[in-house]
């Protein structure tokens, strides 16, 4: 087999340029105090080799993958796309190769993923919407491996993280949807498991409480943040003896589901019931009614989340900061006053 079939080791490359293993680290790290000559020795048998110095090579060798590997839930919604956006936009201003993995929505798999990230020689990782990452966090803590939690709250002050402020997006929403004239409305969750998820439906519920209006159970659905579970919900409030003037959907996509059940029935978007989302994603200025929804500052949570894990490389006995970006309601056409009840 050539040497161009296989995967060639720097000791082989050492070997062939007659330096020693910590020699060709150097030359692949970049050292400055590496003779001109010896330098050009090793670069003459790397090509001759056929080497490539990938991040498993330059870990070995001392140096860093310059690579950091980020987590997802899954790659179906705006709300992830925007927060990688921001990741990868910041990465390479930062001079970083991206690696990316997706759970595929599956808690159990995290982490496994988290380990094979690691193993892939990534240098840093972040974790976007993590479900169960109290598995995983402590070892990774113990080892000194740089991480930052994006979207969740549910950890200890220990841990890097960078957030919105879910609960004060969801409560000030419904209070302006209620002082608007909504008085019965069907709240979507996302899963509830996740902080995020719980944030919201606390705010909501908690100005509910505000305006002395009843929380009632009939009112409340459980998603998952999937597309289907907007229209599913939608359908099952639609259903009631009195269904509610508005809905409020925990993010997007369930939000135009809920529209799309809506429209189903032969009733309008907003004349016959308003319906908002969360998150903000683009396609909720681009569909029609455009949405109502809680604007989350996603690209920035990406950004912001790569800058605090450059802050610990930098200096990983740095502690570790909770960062709360601030949410702004966005106020469209899917929204109205709700129509006068017969009397």
């Amino acid at each position: 087999m050539s040497a161009a079939n296989r995967k060639v080791t720097i000791v082989e490359v050492a070997a062939a340029a007659g330096v020693s293993f910590g020699t060709v680290s150097r030359v692949i790290n970049g050292d400055a105090h590496v003779r001109p000559e010896t330098r050009q020795r090793v670069l003459e048998a790397m090509r001759a080799l056929h080497f490539t110095a990938n991040r498993q090579a330059r870990r070995l060798a001392g140096g860093r993958s310059n690579s950091v590997g980020v987590l997802v839930p899954d790659l179906g919604t705006g709300y992830i796309g925007e927060i990688v956006r921001g990741i990868d936009a910041e990465l390479s201003l930062s001079g970083y190769d991206l690696i990316l993995y997706t759970t595929h929505r599956a808690p159990a798999k995290e982490a496994e993923y988290v380990a094979n990230l690691v193993q892939d020689m990534v240098d840093g990782l972040l974790l976007v919407l993590p479900r169960n990452p109290t598995d995983y966090l402590s070892t990774l803590a113990q080892r000194g491996f740089p991480f930052v939690l994006i979207d969740h709250q549910g950890t200890g002050a220990d841990c890097a993280a960078v957030a919105a402020a879910n609960w004060q997006g969801a409560y000030n929403a419904a209070d302006a949807l209620i002082r608007m004239g909504h008085r019965r409305i069907g709240f979507i969750t996302g899963a509830l498991d996740l902080g995020a998820a719980v944030d919201r439906l606390d705010g909501f519920q908690t100005a509910l409480r505000a305006h002395h209006i009843p929380d009632e159970a009939e009112l409340i659905y459980q998603g998952t943040f999937h597309q289907t579970d907007g229209y599913t919900a939608a359908c099952h409030f639609l259903d009631l003896p009195q269904p509610p003037t508005l809905i409020f959907a925990s993010n997007d996509v369930m939000a135009m589901a809920a529209m799309d059940a809506v429209r189903e029935r032969g009733l309008r978007v907003p004349e016959d019931i308003s319906v908002m989302g969360f998150d903000d994603i683009p396609q909720a200025a681009l569909v029609r009614p455009a949405l109502t929804t809680v604007r989350q500052p996603l690209e920035q949570m990406g950004r912001m989340a790569v800058q605090m894990l450059m802050e610990i490389f930098g200096d990983p006995a740095v502690s570790p900061r909770r960062i709360e970006l601030p949410t702004e309601l966005i106020l469209r056409d899917s929204t109205a006053p709700p129509k006068a009840q017969p009397s």
